[in-house]
Parts: structure tokens; sequence; C-alpha cells
């Protein structure tokens, strides 16, 4: 326990002590959040033991749905990652002020997302050891292999992202944050990485984060792109589609913004933030999830209008269970209350208030991972070509509660991710407010003495 005698942190302004305090102190209500998690991912653990041992038999999982809720677990963490590029590249290379509050918020989803995303495909496979198998025993050919290259590719440019846009302010606590344990202070000087404000090295970090701004777009369209062709090379009614590429994009970039809205109301309420993420900044996002929900619509209209409209052979079977069959309840859901409604709703601008902002993308988000499990499942189960007198089974899938065990545990790790992470760093940078704060000022003057 921290000694009561002990000193109170000082900061050199009030903004350092809005956007530092959380640093320093942790409160009761941190702590037992934190333990919720670990609950979650202990009973997941136990599920994984249980299937690790006793092997995949332990999951509704049969030769026809061979992919279950993992691998939609999967295409929705791809999904939420590509929320980095929408607003630390796409927005900010196009010169939005508005969204760089939230730029270090969409980085840290983004890692954490994309790290969940690829445990969860070792967890789909059964045997870890065979994801070695998979690097060791390359195949290019495969559009599996594709996804693996593309995957680590992006993470390893979101994690560079989030890192050289944390390096300012990881610098900034290292010289601020006096109060702090000993291990915070050795963690804050080894990651500074000898940073000191420089004009050199601020010239360099600019630089270097616009080309993997850049860098980064073509990775994270090509990441669902190529999610998408695992399906579309997949030879199942629903996925026989050239729209699948840019249908996955857009629905993936209409998850994410949702995701940011979601996790910018907790942050703004739980660490005091009104005064840096304002009302503004959630009517801009409800405004751009619109717009990334209008373009999905799109999308959604086309890979079922052609289907719909044909109904010929197994085609016409699947369009039919997701219309009127058993899983109609859930595909209504998803294309009214996660699509059709919220656009309706935020187009009103009393919606797109920080509380029904937040109601709202809870409902897209849910709607999203159900969209995920509607790709997936009610394919499978309609093969071009069915295999005679199997067991029961394989003509059902209700996931099992070992995998309803390791989902939950799968968006705990995705929790405990992003709340570790935004614990131990600064979410709105401090340091490039202050260099921009310099520069309008030098500007300003520049102006007078030549007035």
């Amino acid at each position: 326990m921290r000694n009561s005698n002990m000193k109170p942190q000082l900061f050199n302004s009030e903004r350092e002590k809005d956007l530092l305090g959380h640093l320093v102190t942790t409160s009761l209500k941190y702590k037992l959040w934190i333990a919720f998690l670990l609950l979650i991912i202990i009973i997941g653990g136990y599920a994984y033991y249980r299937q690790l041992t006793l092997g995949l038999v332990v999951t509704a999982m049969r030769d026809y749905t061979s992919w279950g809720i993992y691998i939609s677990n999967f295409v929705f963490f791809v999904a939420i990652s590509l929320v980095g590029s929408l607003i630390s590249s796409i927005l900010k290379l196009n010169k939005n002020e508005w969204a760089k509050p939230l730029t270090r918020v969409s980085e840290i989803i983004a890692v954490a997302a994309i790290i969940c995303a690829a445990v969860i495909i070792i967890v789909d496979m059964g045997r870890p050891d065979r994801f070695f198998y998979v690097i060791t025993h390359l195949r290019i050919q495969s559009p599996i292999i594709w996804d693996v290259i593309i995957i680590s590719t992006y993470l390893i440019i979101s994690l560079l992202l989030l890192y050289l846009s944390l390096l300012p302010d990881i610098a900034l606590c290292r010289d601020r944050l006096t109060t702090i344990p000993k291990w915070k202070k050795w963690m804050y000087r080894i990651t500074a990485i000898n940073w000191t404000n420089h004009p050199k090295q601020i010239k360099l970090l600019k630089k270097v984060s616009r080309v993997l701004a850049i860098t980064v777009l073509p990775v994270a369209f090509a990441i669902h792109t190529v999610t998408s062709w695992l399906f579309a090379t997949t030879w199942r009614p629903g996925w026989d589609s050239t729209n699948l590429g840019p249908y996955f994009v857009s629905g993936a970039f209409m998850a994410g913004a949702a995701a940011i809205i979601f996790t910018m109301y907790l942050m703004r309420k739980h660490l005091k933030l009104e005064a840096y993420i304002t009302e503004y900044h959630f009517d801009k996002m409800g405004r751009l999830l619109v717009l990334l929900s209008l373009v999905y619509l799109y999308f959604n209209i086309n890979e079922y209008l052609g289907p719909a409209f044909k109904m010929v052979g197994v085609e016409g079977e699947h369009i039919t269970e997701l219309f009127v069959g058993k899983y109609a309840p859930l595909y209504w859901f998803v294309q009214l209350g996660g699509l059709v409604f919220p656009i309706i709703l935020l187009i009103i601008k009393p919606f797109r208030k920080p509380l029904p902002l937040f109601i709202i993308s809870l409902f897209v988000i849910l709607g999203a991972w159900i969209k995920r499990f509607l790709i997936v499942i009610p394919s499978l189960q309609h093969p071009y070509l069915p295999i005679q007198g199997v067991d029961e089974s394989y003509l059902h899938y209700n996931p099992t509660w070992e995998e309803w065990a390791i989902t939950l545990s799968s968006f705990a790790w995705l929790l405990l991710i992003i709340t570790v992470l935004i614990k131990l760093f600064p979410v709105i940078p401090i340091q490039e407010k202050k260099e921009e704060s310099k520069t309008v000022v030098e500007q300003n003057t520049l102006k007078n003495e030549t007035f």
C-alpha cells in the first residue's frame, strides 16, 4: 500500500493534471473492473484447457460447420482493428483536426483487436503447434498464408504507429511523474529511448509517422479483403461473390467507428475528459457513423439482391433460412436494429449527443458481431455437396459452453489490453498539443512583427 504521507504529484499545468492524473492514482472501481475481466479470462482458460486435453470434440463444430463462433470472432476483431487506420490515417491525412483527441485511443483499439484476432485463430486450430506448421510449411498459393502475412504486417505497423505517437508523452511521464512505483519509472525511462523533444527528433518523428500513416492504408484495406477471400475461395452459398471484399471493408469501418464511440464515451465519463472529448466530437463521430452505415447498407443490398431475386438451388435455401427461417430474427435484428434504425436516428441531431450515441453504438457493435456469425454459420450448414447419411449433430450448430466461455474470454482480453494501455499511457496526446500551441504563438508573433 502506498504511504499516506507521500507528497502529492505536482504537474506543470492543468492540462497535464487532467491527462496524467489517472496514471498516478488507482481507484477501487478500476481494481474491481480488472478483477472482473480476470475472472472471465480464468473461466475461458479452463474451457480452453478442456479443449486442449479432450480435443475440438468439446465444441459443436463438425464436418459441415467446421468454422464456428471462433471464426466469427476473428472476423469481428479484424473489423474492429480497422478503426486505427480510419482515425489515425484517413482522417489525419485529410487534416481533420477534430479527430486528433481520438487518434491514440483508436490506435490502442487497433492493436488490442488485431492481437485478439491472431490468438483466436490459434484457438480455432485446436492444437496451437499447428500454427508453427503453417509457418514452417508455408504455401504461398494458400489464402490462409495471405491472411497470416497481412495480419502480421498490420500488427507491426499498428504497434509502430501507437508507439511513435506515444513517444513524446512517455518522455513527459518519465520527467513529470515522481510518485509512481519504481517499475513504472523504469518502464517510462526504457521506452522513452532518450527522447528530449529536440527539433531534429520531432522532425524525424513526424516524417516517419506520416510514412506509416500512408503505409497502413493499403495494408488495412488488404487485411479485410484477404479475409473476405478466405470465404470467397471456399465453395459455399453466400460466399461465392465478387462483392465480398468491399462488403467486408465497409462493414469493418462501420464497426470500428462504433467501437471508438463506445470507448470515447467511457473514457470521457470515467477519466473526466469532458473538456477534451466534447459533444462536438460525438456529433462528428455520429455523422461519420451515418456515412459509413449508408455505404455498408448499399453493399448489403448488393450482397443479397441477386441471390434473393433468383432463389436458385442451395443459394435459395440459404436466403430463405436468413429471411424467414431459423436465422431470420438475428438477420432482421442486424439489418434493422444494427443498421437501418441507427441511420435514421443519427440523422436527428439530439441522437448524436454522448449518451444516445453511446447506446446506438452498442446496437451497431452487437449487430456487427451477429452479422459475422450469420456470415459464417448458415453458409456452412448448406454445402453444395452434402455428405450422405451424416449424424444429426452435423446439421445443426449450437455453440457449447466451452465455445461461449472462450469467446467471452477473448472479449475480456480485448478490454483488458485496452484498459491496461489506457492506465499506463496518456490517452490524449499532450506534447503534440503543446507543439501546435507553440507554432500558433510563433506564427502570431511573426504576423505582428511583419505588421
